[in-house]
């Protein structure tokens, strides 16, 4: 018989919600199946009030969302190489399910290509999951299953073989569109994402615009994604669609000044590496339902 592939967690906290951090530590420690290694990363705050056997760091400053999950990756050893596979979990969100654990390691035992699990997530009190957390354009049926082209944040889990071949999530993006960044990175490598119905991450209802800086950043990392990411011809296609669609919600004046605020500081700061992904693999995108110019 095969070794149980090994599981890990990386979960990142500002600190401001002990008791709900407790509680999906807690769910995590539930899981059937061999125990799974969890690392908590203090985002600019200490880490206290944790269970035995809970690995802690305390970053002096607040890395943003993908500086505080590398640094998590990290302590698993390069690129998490001390796990075969790592969880990222929102410090809000609860695992209802014993099973998660096992079925995230008979997915990934079942399809050697299978790089990144992206869970479902559900409001605890209603069940019900929006369309927004369905990382797919046909988002109307969120218990149907299918393979995707990017995954959620705060509800996944990643085969650190993808972390080690094409690079971590991007730091310098802080807050958005950093999961779409490795999605891309990795689905040009050949790996596949899939979104999966039955593992289910249960995270209370809430608008993404409640951060002061949404806006602001989901503009900038637009820009920087398509940059990095993108052959030059698709560049201008991708980001003139965007401010297309931005436009159509209809957006506050304040809203719309930061995001414009954004765009233009993407285009006038450093995005870092530029990887731009092969024909292929837009062709790819486009046959999975969502080709790279939305």
């Amino acid at each position: 018989m095969s070794t149980p592939m090994k599981l890990g967690a990386v979960i990142i906290t500002m600190g401001n919600r002990p008791d709900d951090l407790r509680a999906l530590l807690d769910s995590v420690a539930k899981q059937d199946g061999d125990p799974i290694e969890v690392v908590v990363v203090g985002n600019g705050a200490p880490v206290t009030d944790v269970p035995e056997g809970v690995r802690t760091v305390d970053l002096p400053d607040n890395l943003g969302i993908p500086g505080g999950r590398n640094v998590g990756i990290e302590a698993f050893g390069p690129s998490g190489s001390g796990v075969d596979v790592l969880l990222f979990l929102d410090d809000d969100g609860l695992l209802p399910n014993n099973d998660t654990g096992e079925l995230v390691r008979q997915a990934f035992d079942a399809d050697p290509k299978l790089g990144i699990i992206s869970f479902r997530i559900a409001d605890p009190e209603t069940g019900l999951t929006q369309r927004r957390h369905v990382p797919r354009l046909r988002a109307s049926d969120p218990m149907r299953s299918s393979r995707v082209t990017t995954f959620l944040g705060g509800a996944n889990a990643v085969r650190t073989k993808v972390l080690a071949e094409v690079g971590g999530l991007p730091d310098e993006f802080f807050y958005a569109h950093e999961e779409t960044d490795l999605a891309w990175r990795a689905l040009d490598a050949g790996w596949a994402i899939d979104y999966r119905s039955d593992m289910l991450l249960f995270h209370p209802t809430m608008p993404p615009s409640r951060h002061a800086v949404y806006y602001r950043m989901v503009a900038r990392n637009r820009v920087w994604l398509a940059r990095r990411n993108l052959p030059a011809p698709l560049v201008p296609v991708y980001l003139g669609v965007w401010v297309l669609l931005t436009l159509a919600r209809r957006p506050s004046a304040s809203a719309l000044k930061a995001w414009f605020g954004g765009f233009k500081e993407g285009w006038q700061t450093p995005c870092g590496p530029r990887r731009p992904m092969k024909w292929r693999t837009v062709w790819r995108l486009t046959r999975l339902g969502r080709p790279p110019i939305v």
